[in-house]
């Protein structure tokens, strides 16, 4: 039977955040779905790498152990739960999570939803046309193929709803869009098609006001002084209608704020064009939202125009863009911050003797407490600090010049000003840099695979 209204939460803005999330929204019952959202651009290179080294990883371990907190919760109150946590392995993923629904003795089925992973077929695809060329650059990828360390689609909600309306109490997807999880849940409840464009779009906004969890519930607010109880800060959720509309707010008893202008400053969140809103199901109109107040910690939220979708996907890829370090000290006493300018002349004067030289734009010299994030904008304290941090990062291609750098730091502190320190944690050592290659493929040449399985005590 079709529900009047759909409840969706998202107990999850990121890999990383807090784990009281999820359990907050599924304790008690009060939603049907709940949404995490684990993926980044970056996140994607890293998990590409952990699989290279063990065929068994490459996915967001932190959901499996959440699962095990919340899964009994869900079983009792009926609550489905769909997440990108599969990352670069989704079966690999989908095996760990049968391992807990044994443990817990429960019965669930298990989705997985893949096909957007593209890196394997990265050769065959520029050999057949598609060009993924750099959408800001404009340079073709075919150049920079040995440089690529991961590329994955960005897919829609309906595959997700596939999996829904096979049974699955559990959704794992790859890369799909993050508006993407709370929109399935409507599309496969609804009965939404792929031509009611102002409700996917509506669904879409929903989706984008619920994906970095607490920002629309006073986290990360202006008005953070108008925010009660930020400890206790509620995960939000929202209640959709048939018809598109739908409510935004969070369970009773938690602490933040839901306000017309905590889900305003998340909707301008990562808004590029407001008229054009894309997406692989829809192209959204956020010019076309109107918000209310619809009570204490409710706003809702109705008006949203939709428009079809394009013919393309996006693509993330991430590439190996070299290598960099930052060195850090913490520098006291009078005159704190020209001690602190004359060490990083020093460290980059010593490396030069050893013919290690960083360009100026490979080089990044910060005396923390003297305004650098506001330089240009703002001067120096009127009153000299008496005690700042100096940062010096360095970036290029050559691994072993930035290694020189951590390397050099230490004897600073004997051979440099007095009042260094804060040298704590070894020397550091050069990290890679992940580059963004964001680029456009042609739909016909991604397909979406969903498998379904019923896992059994």
């Amino acid at each position: 039977m079709t529900r009047n209204v759909v409840r969706v939460g998202n107990g999850q803005g990121f890999w990383g955040d807090s784990a009281r999330g999820p359990l907050q929204l599924v304790q008690g019952g009060g939603i049907d779905y709940l949404t995490m959202d684990f993926l980044a651009e970056v996140t994607m290179s890293i998990m590409q790498k952990l699989r290279s080294r063990n065929p068994q990883a490459g996915y967001a371990t932190d959901f499996v152990a959440q699962l095990e907190r919340i899964l009994p919760h869900c079983k009792e109150h009926g609550i489905k739960v769909i997440a990108n946590a599969g990352g670069v392995n989704p079966e690999a993923c989908a095996a760990a999570v049968d391992d807990v629904v044994r443990r817990l003795g429960l019965d669930v089925v298990v989705a997985t939803v893949g096909g957007d992973d593209v890196m394997a077929d990265l050769p065959r695809l520029l050999d057949s046309g598609h060009g993924l060329t750099n959408m800001t650059t404009g340079a073709p990828l075919a150049d920079e193929l040995d440089r690529v360390q991961s590329a994955n689609v960005y897919l829609g909600a309906f595959p997700i709803a596939e999996a829904l309306a096979a049974g699955a109490d559990v959704v794992i997807t790859g890369r799909v869009t993050d508006p993407s999880l709370t929109l399935a849940p409507l599309i496969h409840e609804f009965g939404w098609t792929e031509d009611d464009h102002d409700l996917l779009a509506a669904g879409t906004v929903a989706g984008h006001v619920l994906e970095c969890g607490t920002q629309c519930t006073g986290g990360n607010y202006d008005r953070w002084e108008s925010v009660p109880d930020l400890a206790g800060i509620g995960y939000p959720l929202v209640e959709v209608a048939a018809d598109g509309t739908f409510v935004v707010t969070k369970k009773a008893g938690t602490g933040g704020l839901v306000d017309v202008g905590t889900v305003t400053a998340q909707l301008l969140y990562e808004l590029g064009e407001p008229e054009r809103y894309l997406t692989p199901d829809v192209v959204a109109d956020f010019t076309s939202i109107r918000l209310e107040q619809d009570g204490p910690d409710r706003v809702r939220v109705h008006g949203v125009r939709g428009s079809a979708p394009t013919d393309t996907y996006k693509v993330s890829i991430s590439t190996l863009d070299g290598w960099r370090t930052t060195a850090q000290l913490t520098v006291g006493g009078p005159d704190a911050a020209a001690k602190a300018r004359l060490t990083a002349e020093i460290l980059l004067a010593r490396l030069a003797e050893e013919g290690v030289v960083f360009p100026a734009e490979d080089c990044l010299v910060e005396v923390v407490g003297t305004n650098v994030l506001y330089a240009d904008m703002l001067p120096e304290p009127a009153t000299a600090p008496s005690e700042v941090v100096l940062r010096v990062s360095v970036r290029s291609t050559d691994k072993a010049a930035v290694n020189r750098l951590g390397a050099e730091l230490a004897s600073l502190l004997t051979s440099g000003p007095p009042g260094l320190t804060g040298f704590a944690g070894g020397r550091p050592k050069a990290s890679e840099i992940v580059g963004f290659w964001p680029a456009l493929i042609e739909k016909s040449a991604v397909e979406a695979r969903v498998q379904v399985k019923e896992v059994v005590a």
